[in-house]
């Protein structure tokens, strides 16, 4: 498995495909897959069946999972994409940003 750059709840902005420039937040990392559902991106239409939690039924806007490697973490300093680095302080390995230098 390889290592993910990228946290649940990191800012992130989508550097490929059809979404490409759109930004949100990380809801959740699918590891098998080197996936992850961003809030607001890759939206896709899902019909439902009525059912007992949604008695109507019809269709359903929701996230659609995209590969990690289409993302880019953004520099709360200067808000744009930046690469991540990794730094030992004290005893505790961190994450941050190495166009600001600033720990995320």
């Amino acid at each position: 498995m390889t290592k993910l750059k990228v946290k649940s709840g990191d800012l992130v902005r989508v550097i490929a495909g059809d979404h490409k420039g759109e930004e949100g937040k990380i809801l959740t990392i699918q590891r098998e897959k080197n996936k992850a559902i961003v809030e607001g991106v890759n939206m896709v239409s899902k019909h439902t069946k009525p059912s007992a939690t949604n008695p109507q039924g019809g269709i359903v806007k929701k996230e659609a999972a995209i590969h990690i490697s289409n993302l880019s973490l953004i520099d709360p300093k200067s808000k744009e994409a930046t690469k991540v680095g990794y730094k030992q302080e004290g005893d505790k390995k961190v994450r941050f940003s190495k166009k600001s230098n600033q720990v995320l």
